[in-house]
C-alpha cells in the first residue's frame, strides 16, 4: 500500500504529488479507493491534489470511478473552486461509460454554470457535452 499523507507531505511540487498519486492510483482499485478515502478528510490543498490525481487516473481506468460517482457529483458543491472543476472534468470523462449516473449531475452541473470562476464554466460545458453525446435520450432537452 502507498503512503498518501507521505506524498503529500513531501517537499515535491505540486504536479509531482498529483502524479506520483495518480500512478499509484492506477495500479488497482484497492490504492484508488485508499486515494478516495483519504480525500474526505484531508486539508483542502490536499483535496485538490487526490482530486487531480482522480482525475489523471479515470483517464486510463474509468471503471474505478464507479462506486464512487455519486460521490464524485457531491464535489461538484464544494466551496473550492479546482474541487468543482475537476469533478466536473471527471463527470465528463467517464460520461460515457456511466450515461445514467453522469445524467444525475446535470442538476449541480447546471447551478455551476453561474460561477464566476472562468475554468468552472468550462469543465461544466465539457460535462453536460459529454453527458448529451453519451445519452440520447437527453439529447433532446438540451438542444431544446
Amino acid at each position: 500500500m502507498f503512503r498518501i499523507q507521505e506524498i503529500l507531505q513531501s517537499d515535491k511540487k505540486p504536479k509531482e504529488k498529483v502524479e506520483l498519486l495518480a500512478k499509484h492510483s492506477q495500479k488497482n482499485k484497492k490504492y484508488f479507493a485508499d486515494l478516495m478515502a483519504y480525500f474526505t478528510n484531508a486539508s483542502s490543498g490536499e483535496r485538490g491534489h487526490c482530486i487531480s490525481a482522480m482525475t489523471i487516473v479515470v483517464n486510463s481506468k474509468p471503471e474505478f470511478i464507479g462506486p464512487y460517482f455519486d460521490f464524485v457529483i457531491k464535489q461538484l458543491n464544494d466551496k473550492a473552486n479546482r474541487i468543482k472543476w475537476e469533478a466536473a472534468e471527471i463527470v465528463a470523462k467517464v460520461a460515457k461509460h456511466f450515461p445514467d449516473k453522469a445524467a444525475g449531475a446535470i442538476p449541480k452541473l447546471l447551478e455551476n454554470t453561474r460561477e464566476k470562476e472562468i475554468v468552472v464554466r468550462w469543465s461544466v460545458a465539457f460535462a453536460l457535452t459529454e453527458i448529451a453525446k453519451s445519452n440520447p435520450k437527453l439529447q433532446k432537452e438540451f438542444t431544446t
